[in-house]
């Protein structure tokens, strides 16, 4: 069965109109209510009735929602009207910001070599100067870095040149050491080939052989 719609106007018959009134009333509270709940919202519901009896919802404290209400509507008020003394301070202060931030903009694009129209001799003569200023410093902070850079390779190749003598000694004392051992063994095979000559000789002459 479809729901007749209701014609929004007022209730004539006073019975109908309370029974209505109390039945819209209470599902706006439950309606507040339910979105003071799911939506963490602050919020006050102040109703009249026609015999002016109240009725009233709060999610907090009414007297705190009502004071909040108040110092938001002042302050929206202000804000509509012509900036006070006090704003005064703070717009004059973005305007001079504002300034010189299009000063600076222009000084910028000068030094660039852009916007010297209109500029007179004086005006190029420090802008000239400003500019090799500017060139000046540019050209000590590079002398800086390279000189940085030249060091840091000096302090690399003293590095290396001390690796490189380190390998070197080390190189010359295991030669040391290979030589010192290779006569020893040079000696050892000289005398057994003696001894073997000595063997040798007294079995010729037909005498007996001491070593066997």
């Amino acid at each position: 069965m479809v729901r007749q719609k209701i014609e929004i106007k007022r209730i004539d018959n006073l019975t109908a109109r309370q029974v209505t009134f109390s039945k819209r009333r209470r599902g706006l509270f439950k309606k507040a209510q339910e979105l003071s709940t799911l939506c963490d919202a602050e919020l006050g519901l102040i109703v009249f009735s026609a015999t002016g009896k109240l009725f009233s919802f709060s999610s907090s404290s009414m007297t705190q929602l009502i004071q909040r209400h108040k110092l938001l509507t002042d302050k929206s008020n202000k804000l509509s009207q012509c900036p006070t003394q006090e704003d005064q301070p703070e717009t004059k202060g973005n305007e001079v910001l504002k300034k010189e931030l299009t000063e600076r903009t222009i000084e910028l694009q000068r030094l660039k070599g852009e916007e010297l129209q209109g500029l007179g001799l004086d005006d190029l003569i420090r802008l000239e100067k400003l500019v090799e200023g500017g060139l000046s410093r540019v050209g000590k902070t590079k002398n800086d870095m390279l000189f940085q850079e030249i060091s840091l390779l000096r302090m690399r190749e003293m590095e290396l040149e001390e690796e490189n003598a380190m390998l070197k000694l080390q190189a010359e004392m295991h030669d040391l050491e290979g030589k010192r051992t290779a006569p020893k063994q040079g000696n050892s095979a000289e005398s057994s080939i003696v001894v073997d000559d000595s063997s040798e000789t007294l079995l010729r002459l037909g005498l007996p052989d001491l070593n066997g």
